[in-house]
């Protein structure tokens, strides 16, 4: 029973792949469309999109270490 309850808490934690994957393909997507309407600008855009991308992989970094958390403590 126990088990069974540390396996779908995990199973719910990593949901938050879920919107990490989302973010990284809106900022990315509109990193390409930013640069297509402005290109002067692409060094600072894509500083801009690291940041974003890296914050929302720590979301998901976060989501999948409480997973395992779960699962094997």
């Amino acid at each position: 029973m126990l088990a069974a309850a540390k396996y779908i808490g995990a199973g719910l934690a990593c949901s938050g792949l879920i919107g990490a994957g989302a973010g990284i393909g809106l900022i990315f997507s509109s990193l390409i469309a930013s640069t297509a309407r402005n290109p002067q600008v692409r060094g600072q855009l894509f500083t801009f999109a690291i940041l974003g991308f890296a914050l929302a992989e720590a979301t998901g970094l976060f989501s999948l270490m409480i997973a395992f958390l779960l699962l094997y403590s």
